[in-house]
C-alpha cells in the first residue's frame, strides 16, 4: 500500500513531528550519519541528520557525481542500483538508514549491504 507524504511535507509542524518520532527511538545512541535513500529519503534523512549527525545521500545509478560504490537490487518489475560517494563514510561510523518506501524491501536491503561495504559498522 502506497501512502503519499507530500501533504505531510507541506505542513511544517507535522513534518517536524514525524521526523522527531522517527529519530526518537535512537536518542542517546551515538549516530554519526543518517543515510537517506532517494528521493523522499533525502528529505526525511536530511531533517533527521540535522538532529543526530551528518547526511550520507544514496541515489540511483548515475545520479551521484563522484567516485561511487553501488549495490544492485531487485524491483517488483526489474532491477535498479543505489550508489553513494566512495568517501561518504569513515570506518567505525554508526549510520541510521532512512528509506521512504518499503515495497519489496529491496532498496532498504541494498542500502544496508552498501553501507556495510562502505565500512561504517
Amino acid at each position: 500500500m502506497f501512502r503519499d507524504i507530500t501533504t505531510l511535507l507541506g505542513n511544517a509542524r507535522a513534518f517536524r513531528r514525524a521526523v522527531d518520532e522517527l529519530v526518537q527511538p535512537y536518542a542517546g545512541m551515538k549516530i554519526d550519519k543518517v543515510a537517506g535513500l532517494e528521493a523522499r529519503g533525502f528529505i526525511l534523512g536530511g531533517r533527521g541528520a540535522s538532529i543526530v549527525g551528518g547526511l550520507c545521500a544514496g541515489a540511483q545509478e548515475g545520479q551521484v557525481a563522484h567516485t561511487v560504490i553501488g549495490e544492485d537490487y531487485d524491483l517488483e518489475y526489474g532491477k535498479d542500483r543505489v550508489e553513494i560517494h566512495i568517501d561518504a563514510l569513515e570506518k567505525g561510523e554508526r549510520v541510521l538508514l532512512v528509506d521512504d518506501l518499503i515495497a519489496t524491501g529491496g532498496t532498504a536491503y541494498a542500502g544496508i549491504k552498501l553501507l556495510e561495504r562502505a565500512g561504517p559498522m
